[in-house]
């Protein structure tokens, strides 16, 4: 027995190999290149609406689509993956069209050309016939069929081993065992390669090719990402930056101390390198020092930083907190860069603070975020974030008031106020203020309703039982105006049906309850399943780089300080904000819930609910809300109690109750057949299960 290598001369096998190797490289490619453009679903969602631009927003908006290309994809991976997918298409092609060589399987019945049903006498007499024709001693080839000598020997042995194959009974053996009157055969390999290409010396080039596919570049990949992911914390940071933010964290630190924390990452080690650290150093630190925005505390921070990038990290993010003209264009640029590193180097500070579970650092955090985004000193009004504010309209507003304006109390003054406040020499003209008018109009200001504590399907909340948090609330932008009043229906939160697991574990979005029927049940609208509805990309016309808006809400024990419940993170909602217009808003009641376990004790336990805004400042909600558990043996028997409280009004009892003015209800007729199997039923619900509501809208 031997092996035979066989080359792919008739080219039916290489496109396989040529398909199998580029999908290797070009699906994982394609995944991720898919994957990565879905990453943020609002990316495709348009801005707030206007037309405000400031002087630097040229070099922001150069900056926010040089981050959208490095964290887009690149265009030599997307060509790439079109040549791969091309190249896998033509493959296709010649599989389908190039004909495989056909391996005819020996059989002597088809040699001698005999039936298969033929007799012992027929096939002798068949063989004796052929062996006399095709004898080398007898036989003369042909010329006009091209035949030869050994052409005639090969076909005479061939008959030869068909006869003795049919009678011969080792030979028949071997054929039926082996299918080859010879006995067991070798072995064919065929190579997936023309044998052209490694003939004539060619084979060196060919293991080199093989050597720098799998032997350099896959094991160069697979350890650059490997060792890329080693190097990052989950939020995507260096864990080098990790480390130093984790140093730089303190139980009481503020929104100030956050700032001046970021400017340890290595991040800024990696943007000014060199001579880039001490480059214009001094004449950021005369213009931020000469600041009113800047309090002197955080002024002292920056001269104790010693000098390199993290001091020079540290100016360039006052100056471009507190809006100051640095008359530099490599140094203006500089200040929009360091926003969006200081930005994700947060999200590393608020995992850490997290881990801690204190709250004064978690908010400060938060807060850091808002400030960030909307370019405003830590402790600075609100009123920053409206376009054409600056220094001189905040103090005509706030006057010499210690406690800022928010927007939201700005807007809700009359026009002739707002007008006569803001507009006039030195001030706003009538075209800014418009402006800013309705850009006010546009902003998403989340205000709660309602929050209230639930068990799903039960009245009671009992110990170690799974607890939903339900924040009801409405997008209502400052200043709007002919707001609906909330109504009863909006604030309850009805349990779907028992046999529906998918909403039951939040797997799927229930249709708006629009009331109930005389049973108590749900009475849903008839539109289709809402969809997961974005609100509009944060207005952030100096921080460059898009971001969605998230709203955090968590828990928190005043009297501790600490964190009860962590933050659950909301980026979408179930119902739409904005009309068609993308303006006016819907005033459409929002839902959002977050569960956690009950404590294993009954009682009562009040919380601060926070529900924190990272994009906005100001527009935080905070409000107590008390979770009331009930004893377990407790909470039953107030069920029993409840059950059998209400008399029938047909009853004796019940004309006695209903005398009285005591509730009863209505006696349940049912069919005789039915009442057997449904006797032990209870059709009453109460899907509203908490005592624990707070409101925060008034009712109709």
């Amino acid at each position: 027995m031997s092996t035979d290598y066989a080359y792919d001369e008739e080219g039916h096998l290489w496109p396989f190999f040529v398909f199998t190797l580029t999908s290797i490289v070009t699906v994982p490619i394609t995944y991720s290149l898919i994957k990565s453009s879905r990453n943020d679903p609002a990316a495709a969602l348009k801005r707030i609406q206007t037309n405000y631009k400031h002087d630097q927003s040229p070099v922001v908006d150069t900056l926010r689509r040089s981050e959208k290309r490095k964290d887009g994809s690149k265009p030599w991976l997307i060509a790439l993956v079109i040549a791969g997918w091309a190249v896998m298409g033509y493959m296709i092609y010649l599989i389908k069209t190039t004909d495989a060589p056909v391996q005819n399987l020996w059989n002597p019945y088809d040699i001698l050309g005999i039936a298969e049903s033929a007799t012992e006498k027929q096939i002798k007499k068949t063989y004796k016939m052929l062996s006399l024709k095709f004898h080398p001693d007898k036989a003369r080839p042909d010329a006009s069929k091209n035949e030869t000598i050994d052409d005639l020997n090969r076909r005479y042995v061939e008959i030869s081993k068909a006869y003795q194959a049919l009678t011969d009974e080792e030979v028949r053996n071997n054929f039926i065992q082996f299918g080859n009157p010879d006995g067991k055969q070798g072995f064919s390999i065929n190579i997936a390669l023309p044998k052209a290409i490694v003939s004539d010396g060619n084979g060196k080039y060919i293991v080199l090719i093989y050597f720098a596919l799998f032997g350099v570049l896959l094991p160069y990949l697979v350890g650059s990402w490997w060792y890329g992911t080693l190097r990052r914390s989950k939020e995507g940071v260096l864990m080098e930056s990790a480390n130093h933010l984790f140093k730089e964290y303190q139980d009481n630190i503020d929104e100030g101390g956050v700032v001046a924390a970021l400017s340890s990452g290595q991040e800024f080690e990696d943007l000014f390198k060199g001579d880039k650290a001490d480059a214009g150093l001094s004449k950021i630190e005369s213009k931020v020092m000469a600041s009113d925005e800047l309090p002197p505390k955080e002024k002292k921070k920056l001269e104790d930083v010693e000098s390199g990038p993290r001091r020079k990290a540290l100016a360039l993010l006052w100056a471009y907190l507190g809006r100051i003209e640095l008359g530099d264009a490599t140094l203006e640029k500089a200040k929009f860069q360091v926003a969006p590193i200081a930005h994700a180097l947060n999200k590393s500070f608020n995992a850490i603070a997290l881990a801690y579970m204190n709250t004064a650092p978690l908010l400060a955090s938060y807060f850091a975020s808002q400030r960030l985004i909307q370019a405003i000193p830590p402790k600075a009004s609100p009123l920053y974030q409206l376009p054409h504010f600056n220094s001189a309209v905040v103090r005509a507003v706030e006057g010499d008031s210690r406690v800022h304006t928010t927007v939201q109390a700005f807007m809700d003054q009359p026009d002739a106020k707002r007008r006569s406040l803001v507009v006039g020499k030195g001030l706003l003209t009538d075209a800014q203020y418009k402006e800013t008018i309705a850009y006010a109009k546009q902003l998403p200001y989340l205000r709660v309703a309602k929050a209230f504590f639930k068990v799903t399907g039960e009245k009671f909340i009992i110990p170690s039982s799974l607890v939903t948090l339900v924040v009801k609330g409405r997008f209502v932008p400052p200043g709007s105006e002919k707001v609906p009043d909330v109504t009863p229906i909006d604030l309850e939160d009805i349990d779907p049906a028992e046999d529906d697991l998918d909403a039951i574990l939040g797997r799927k979005k229930t249709k708006k309850v629009v009331g109930k029927d005389e049973k108590g049940k749900p009475i849903y609208e008839e539109s289709a399943e809402s969809e997961d509805v974005y609100p509009p990309l944060a207005s952030s016309p100096y921080f460059a780089r898009d971001h969605s808006p998230r709203w955090h809400v968590f828990l928190t024990d005043s009297k501790q300080g600490r964190v009860a419940v962590p933050p659950f993170t909301f980026v979408s909602f179930d119902r739409p904000i904005y009309e068609s217009d993308g303006k006016t808003p819907t005033f459409a009641m929002q839902t959002m819930k977050a569960q956690f376990q009950a404590p294993p004790q009954a009682g009562h336990y009040t919380f601060v609910m926070h529900v924190v805004c990272d994009s906005y400042v100001g527009f935080d909600t905070k409000m107590e809300v008390t979770l009331v558990v009930e004893d377990a043996s407790r909470a039953a028997e107030m069920k029993v109690e409840e059950e059998i409280s209400e008399p029938e009004e047909d009853s004796i009892a019940g004309i006695m109750s209903a005398a009285k003015g005591a509730p009863t209800k209505q006696r349940v007729v049912r069919d005789e057949e039915d009442s057997d199997e449904e006797s032990g039923t209870d059709d009453d619900e109460d899907d509203d299960t908490s005592d624990t509501n707070t409101d925060t809208e008034p009712e109709n």
